[in-house]
């Protein structure tokens, strides 16, 4: 992981983008993993892989989100110039325009079935958009939009480690329900990441949507875990409702969301366990929304 601090991002500014020296510089409240953000004044960002898997990233989100923002109604985050790798940081990074917001909770919304509405059709209106000559599926993305079945061997992994804490014989019939539905029809455009801390709310309502890193192009279903990751039985199913999903469509949605929360129970099991019990929380959720 590469320490990012304030003093490297106004070195690169001053580096770069002199013009912008003199804009203050402070980190973000809620930064993410694959990416250290900062406030650069008040109107943009700046935003640097943490590690050299993200770098690509940089790439796709110059080149796409410019396009795929002037077809969407909800702002996303929009590219205003790229960084280029120095002496001082080993990676392309981007200065972005900000997007206003507060990351999505439960508190800070009027109604969780009405953010359920509103994502549905924030999906549907982003898979609704050419995706032809985008980037597939792949490495770059995590194979996100692609085949669950690269995640076939770590999934059972954890499950297998933690099967005295888990139904094993429901989440192991849940997995292969999911491997075994195959998507037929073209791909389309998928974010990739849709989670709450990669959403955001004003007065309520869902007012932006942010972090394309691993966008891509291929199966939408890796978008729908956030009907388990957050969403409770009757706005799951106004979700569910919304982007129209078919059941092979929607058990591979549900098997993203576990293959995420068994990776990240296990994982953090015996060093984080907030983390552990809440991805405990997804897990039972999924297991008790699958009839044998």
């Amino acid at each position: 992981m590469n320490t990012i601090t304030v003093d490297l991002v106004a070195r690169l500014i001053n580096e770069q983008f002199p013009a912008w020296s003199s804009l203050e510089i402070r980190p973000v409240k809620c930064s993410g993993h694959d990416n250290r953000t900062f406030h650069l004044g008040e109107h943009m960002s700046v935003r640097l892989p943490s590690a050299a898997a993200y770098a690509p990233q940089v790439e796709k989100e110059q080149r796409w989100l410019p396009i795929l923002a002037k077809e969407l109604t909800l702002p996303i985050s929009t590219p205003l110039a790229k960084g280029e790798p120095s002496e001082t940081y080993p990676w392309p990074w981007s200065i972005n325009k900000w997007v206003e917001g507060e990351t999505l909770t439960y508190q800070n919304i009027n109604d969780l079935n009405q953010v359920a509405r509103d994502l549905g059709a924030f999906l549907i209106e982003l898979q609704s958009i050419e995706a032809s000559g985008g980037p597939l599926a792949g490495a770059h993305n995590f194979y996100r939009g692609g085949s669950l079945a690269v995640y076939d061997e770590e999934s059972r992994h954890a499950l297998e480690q933690n099967k005295d804490i888990f139904n094993e014989g429901k989440l192991k019939k849940i997995w292969e329900t999911a491997l075994d539905s195959k998507r037929n029809s073209q791909p389309v455009w998928v974010h990739g990441d849709i989670a709450p801390a990669n959403i955001l709310v004003e007065n309520g309502r869902i007012c932006a949507v942010i972090d394309f890193g691993i966008l891509g192009v291929g199966d939408p279903a890796c978008d729908a875990a956030m009907a388990w990751n957050f969403f409770d039985k009757d706005s799951r199913k106004v979700f569910k409702d919304v982007l129209q999903m078919d059941e092979g469509t929607w058990n591979r949605a549900r098997g993203w969301a576990l293959w995420k929360a068994l990776i990240t129970y296990n994982g953090n099991r015996s060093s984080n366990q907030k983390a552990a019990k809440e991805s405990l929380t997804i897990i039972n959720s999924i297991a008790d929304d699958f009839e044998l």
